[in-house]
């Protein structure tokens, strides 16, 4: 079942059934049926706001989030289009800086799946489409698109002229899609580089940057890579400078050690467009103001808190490939200090366990692994296996809530621990809701 997608909504619900009919049920990547469906549906994706076209395998969230938060700091509206949606379906869809209403989400779903018969469109095909639906009929100064999977063969791949578009980190993640090396998914990647239009990298190994620099080459896109179309520097503030300047902002808000490149790329985004103007202070602010849920969040106190002992820090974070999990375990230890550090752990059963595992398994005192519901997920036991091979104690748990027991009944109440939940963004959005943090 695509991305779990349920709603409290009757109106949506019924939409999203007959999605579940339609659908192929699986991820499905090439661009001649979003084609035929945005044809049929008048084509919106050429009606769109100014579009910032975002890829990448980690940090492309945070990406967005950041270029949200600086477009609307300069006192400007956007539309923004991410998934895969955390409690509800409408996160996916943003209009003017709200999340769209169940009204107007049933009745473009509904648009959508009456034409949409012979085609046979994918969930996030369907997807994309009402959100263009929504973002053309809604005036705005910009458009910011995540991509889905990939980029070259992505649904949102459809766009033909973004004012700019940006890749954030590369790992090993979907292989199966999108090939069995770095550079052959930096590739997939790179496809999102159109004629004329800034391409926005982050530092990569030669191998990938060569790839990148290739892919723009052949688009006839600008490329502009971190280490010579921009720099940056970090240490108690970030320091971005190109050839039109510098900007400094202080730290970003969004924590973890890697997120300030994250705020880079989204500067260097916005200052390699001509279309949208930016003020220095709406950089600032974006450091600031940037949100993202369930990536490196702190919990704030409620159900799920509350189960552990008083001055505990419960985090979440969905990460679920190696890349991920190497810059959440830097951003853990360092929050930790000298705090016993424990992981709640339930992944999908296509992700790398191991290498998830491997850049917390020096500190981490121990791991509850859990299920993820309505997924087809590792076993925990499975997962107990690969954390003792690495040398972490660890349990099966049947949920969160009885992991989080777990811990508590062990923990030292003079020395509180620091509890991390990862490993599936499915996982993390039921942790949410148990906690009464859903995302607005």
């Amino acid at each position: 079942m695509p991305d779990n997608a349920r709603s409290s909504s009757p109106d949506v619900q019924a939409q999203l059934d007959r999605l579940w009919a339609l659908s192929p049920g699986a991820d499905i990547l090439g661009l001649e049926r979003i084609t035929m469906l945005l044809d049929r549906l008048g084509n919106p994706q050429r009606a769109l706001p100014p579009v910032l076209h975002v890829a990448g395998t980690n940090g492309k969230g945070s990406t967005c989030a950041f270029l949200r938060a600086a477009i609307e700091a300069a006192g400007l509206t956007t539309h923004v289009y991410t998934s895969p949606h955390l409690v509800h379906f409408n996160e996916r869809i943003r209009v003017n800086g709200r999340l769209i209403d169940d009204a107007a989400l049933a009745a473009l779903l509904h648009q959508v799946l009456d034409v949409a018969g012979g085609i046979g469109a994918s969930f996030f095909e369907v997807t994309t489409a009402a959100a263009f639906l929504a973002f053309a009929r809604t005036p705005a100064d910009a458009c910011i698109i995540e991509v889905g999977l990939g980029g070259r063969l992505d649904a949102t791949n459809v766009i033909a002229a973004p004012i700019v578009t940006g890749i954030a980190q590369l790992g090993l993640d979907h292989q199966s899609f999108l090939g069995d090396t770095i550079e052959q998914i930096a590739g997939e990647k790179a496809g999102i580089a159109k004629a004329g239009v800034p391409l926005v990298t982050m530092r990569y190994p030669p191998s990938v940057a060569a790839t990148v620099a290739s892919a723009a080459a052949a688009a006839g896109a600008k490329l502009a890579a971190l280490g010579s179309g921009w720099q940056l520097k970090v240490d108690d503030h970030v320091r971005y400078e190109d050839g039109r300047g510098v900007i400094e902002t202080g730290l970003p808000r969004l924590a973890g050690p890697h997120q300030p490149e994250n705020l880079g790329l989204a500067i260097a985004m916005l200052r390699h467009q001509r279309v949208l103007a930016i003020p220095p202070a709406a950089y600032r602010a974006a450091a600031e103001w940037a949100e993202w849920p369930a990536r490196m969040q702190r919990l704030a106190p409620g159900p799920l808190v509350d189960r552990l002992p008083p001055g505990s820090a419960l985090w979440l974070d969905g990460g679920h490939n190696p890349a991920a999990a190497t810059a959440v375990s830097a951003a853990l230890e360092a929050s930790a200090g000298r705090r016993p550090v424990h992981l709640v752990l339930g992944m999908l059963v296509n992700k790398d366990a191991r290498g998830l595992l491997m850049p917390f398994a020096g500190y981490a005192r121990s791991l509850q692994a859990v299920p993820v519901p309505d997924h087809d997920h590792h076993a925990p036991a499975a997962l107990v296996q690969a954390a003792v091979h690495l040398g972490l104690r660890a349990d099966v748990a049947a949920d969160v809530p009885s992991a989080l027991d777990a811990i508590a009944a062990r923990a030292d109440p003079a020395n509180p621990p620091v509890v991390l939940i990862l490993g599936s963004l499915y996982l993390a959005g039921g942790v949410l809701h148990a906690n009464g943090q859903v995302p607005v």
